[in-house]
């Protein structure tokens, strides 16, 4: 590759980079609503808001950590609060059944994910949503609605006498959670559950359920929330465009973060986000540069493809480790959301294929889309790692 030819293309990539959304990267918090009820009625929901959903765009804001949240004002600590006030009564809708929509009267606090302990300086800080209150004898079931604006996830999920409920179900804007029978608790045996209710104690199709749901959630976090993990499929896609070396790398990225997404979500394994996300940027711009410095397709790709694998699976991790997913739950919760993965990447290079199926030529197409494009994809990478190792 001569100079010029080099220049050529950085430059065509370096436009295409500042055309690219570059601060986009961080995943969208979800916003968990956790319903715990007792025999005899009494209740209490619990909503946990991370600060970066104030934001206006919540993908290029960082979480508040423990040392940061030490720092910062009584006023800015106060106006948190009203602003996860804000956010829920805006966002969120609470039902009973029968009886219709009600208004929870949160006092607010702040406190770790899924009320963790803020061990260390990088723990998250997030502000804690509580109600407690005592059910109504009639009362037969409770459900969530996200409205119709929210830009974020909500998780509805539940404990029965202190047992996680094994359904748990992922709502996007404008989507109503299942209704939640309650009437072994209440004592309200003798009205009928609202159609589709599930029983507090579980039910056999809570998996089926639980696999759609999180299904959903997985492939929102590649499409189209996941533009780092895009760009890395598409990065793996430019090497060669033949359905043998691209289903191998693939096959072996899906393998790589499907491991270390169960290690970190069982527990197993961690990695602070300060860590994971520059390394997920360096692993976008390293690719984009073997695609233009060793053209063409080696069996050594799959190590490379692979070992990145495992640190984008612990990215995909972050999603689900701020939820309290029931042990019933978890293999369906697990495999829901790594189908939607799957999903998701398969989108984004049957996108791929089409925009660039009709330059058949291989030379043409390295100069004009595999060369140019990586460069691009390598520029936003790099951009990254800096923008993450400074936040």
């Amino acid at each position: 590759m001569t100079p010029s030819f080099l220049l050529r293309h950085f430059l065509c990539g370096l436009l295409i980079a500042l055309l690219l959304p570059a601060a986009f990267g961080h995943p969208i918090p979800d916003i968990p609503v956790h319903g715990s009820f007792q025999s005899g009625g009494k209740a209490s929901i619990r909503v946990d808001v991370n600060p970066r959903c104030f934001d206006e765009d919540p993908t290029t804001a960082t979480s508040l950590t423990r040392i940061v949240f030490e720092n910062i004002s009584a006023d800015r600590k106060v106006e948190l609060l009203k602003a996860a006030d804000a956010l829920i009564k805006k966002e969120l809708e609470f039902y009973w059944e029968p009886g219709g929509r009600v208004q929870p009267e949160f006092t607010f606090e702040f406190s770790g994910e899924a009320g963790r302990k803020l061990e260390t300086d990088e723990s998250v800080v997030v502000v804690a949503a509580k109600w407690s209150t005592q059910l109504s004898p009639d009362v037969t079931g409770w459900s969530v609605k996200s409205s119709a604006g929210n830009k974020l996830a909500v998780v509805f999920e539940n404990e029965i006498n202190g047992v996680p409920h094994p359904r748990v179900a992922v709502l996007f804007p404008n989507e109503r959670s299942y209704t939640l029978d309650l009437r072994e608790l209440t004592g309200a045996s003798a009205h009928k559950a609202s159609p589709g209710s599930v029983p507090a104690q579980g039910g056999s199709g809570h998996l089926v359920s639980t696999i759609w749901s999180f299904g959903k959630q997985g492939f929102g976090h590649v499409i189209p929330e996941g533009l780092d993990h895009i760009l890395f499929v598409v990065g793996v896609f430019l090497l060669a465009r033949g359905w043998r070396p691209l289903l191998l790398q693939v096959s072996a990225f899906t393998l790589a973060h499907s491991v270390t997404l169960a290690l970190v979500t069982l527990g197993k394994f961690n990695a602070p986000p300060k860590l994971v996300q520059p390394l997920i940027a360096a692993t976008i711009a390293l690719v984009a540069i073997e695609n233009i410095w060793k053209p063409g397709y080696r069996p050594q790709r799959l190590l490379v493809v692979f070992g990145f694998g495992l640190v984008h699976g612990m990215g995909f991790a972050s999603a689900l480790s701020d939820l309290t997913i029931p042990s019933g739950s978890l293999l369906g919760a697990l495999g829901g959301f790594n189908l939607g993965v799957e999903a998701g990447q398969i989108a984004v290079i049957a996108v791929a294929l089409l925009l660039t199926g009709w330059l058949r030529d291989a030379a043409q197409y390295r100069r004009y889309v595999a060369v140019p494009g990586s460069v691009a994809i390598g520029l936003t990478g790099v951009y990254w790692t800096v923008e993450r190792l400074l936040h």
